[in-house]
C-alpha cells in the first residue's frame, strides 16, 4: 500500500470511519487531485479504512432511458460496463470484488459480508427496495461516503422513493430482463425499473441531514468529502416525503 492509500485510510479514520464499518461510496476521481496509482490506490485506501471485517460497496449502474417493456435490459455481470465513473469501473474488475445480479442497478462489493449484502438482487421487484443491497447496507448501520460529489449521486434516495411508492418513480409495466451470471448461465427475470424524465433535487435534504447531525464533512486528500448515516437518511427523508410526495422533484 503506497503513501496516498495510507493517507486516504487515515483521512477516513479522522472522519469517523472505523474498522468493521460498511461504506457505500459515490465518487469523482478527479476530486482527489493527482494520486499515485489512481483509482487502484483509492480502492486500497477504502479497504484499509474498514479492514477485512468491513465492507466497501460501489454502484455499478447500467440503466438508461432507452430501457422499457418493449426494450428490456440485457445484463452480463462479467462484461456489461457501468457508467458511474472511473473508481467503480476499476473496483468491479478487482478479483476479490463481486457484483450483484441486477440488470440496471447492480452493486459491487468487497468485504466480509459480500454475499449477505448482494445475494438475490435479481429477485428484487424494484431496483433499490427492501431486498436490495442499498437497503441492506443501510439496515446494517452503513455509511454513505461522497468523494467530490453531492447528494444528487446518492442512489439510496431511490430506495426512499420506492419505499414510499411514489407514482413518478417506476415505469408502469414490468420488463422481462435477461441476466447472464458469473458462470455464463442465462437467467430470465420480470421486474420493475426506473422511469427517467423527472429531474430530482436530492440536495434539498443536505441541510436537513446536517442539522440532524447525521451528515458531516471533511477532506480526503484533496477531495471534499461528505459522510451520511444511511439509516438516518432513509428515516428522515421518508418522514418528509410522506408529508410532501414531490419533495425530491425540481420545479
Amino acid at each position: 500500500m503506497n503513501r496516498d492509500a495510507r493517507k486516504i485510510a487515515g483521512d477516513l479514520k479522522r472522519l469517523g470511519i472505523r474498522t468493521g464499518n460498511t461504506i457505500f461510496v459515490h465518487s469523482s476521481l478527479k476530486s482527489f487531485g493527482w494520486v499515485e496509482g489512481g483509482a487502484e490506490t483509492i480502492i486500497e485506501g477504502l479497504k484499509a479504512a474498514v479492514g477485512p471485517e468491513g465492507n466497501v460497496l460501489l454502484p455499478t449502474l447500467t440503466g438508461s432511458d432507452k430501457l422499457s417493456a418493449s426494450c428490456p435490459p440485457v445484463f452480463d455481470v462479467r462484461n456489461t460496463p457501468c457508467w458511474v465513473g472511473a473508481i467503480p469501473k476499476t473496483f468491479r474488475k478487482r478479483p476479490e470484488a463481486r457484483r450483484s445480479l441486477h440488470p440496471t442497478h447492480s452493486v459491487a462489493c468487497i468485504g466480509a459480508d459480500t454475499q449477505a449484502l448482494l445475494d438475490r438482487h435479481d429477485l428484487c421487484p424494484t431496483p433499490c427496495g427492501r431486498r436490495s443491497p442499498y437497503y441492506r447496507m443501510a439496515m446494517r448501520g452503513g455509511l454513505i461516503v461522497l468523494f467530490g460529489v453531492n447528494l444528487e449521486r446518492v442512489t439510496l434516495m431511490h430506495t426512499v422513493e420506492e419505499l414510499t411508492a411514489l407514482p413518478y418513480h417506476l415505469q408502469p409495466e414490468p420488463v422481462h430482463a435477461t441476466i447472464i451470471n458469473m458462470r455464463g448461465h442465462t437467467l430470465k427475470r420480470t421486474l420493475y425499473i426506473h422511469r427517467y424524465g423527472d429531474e430530482r433535487n436530492f440536495s434539498i435534504m443536505e441541510s436537513v441531514l446536517r442539522e440532524a447531525g447525521v451528515l458531516w464533512s471533511g477532506r480526503v486528500l484533496q477531495s471534499e468529502t461528505m459522510i451520511i448515516r444511511a439509516d438516518a437518511l432513509i428515516e428522515i427523508t421518508l418522514e418528509r416525503l410522506r408529508k410532501n410526495p414531490r419533495l425530491l422533484l425540481r420545479g
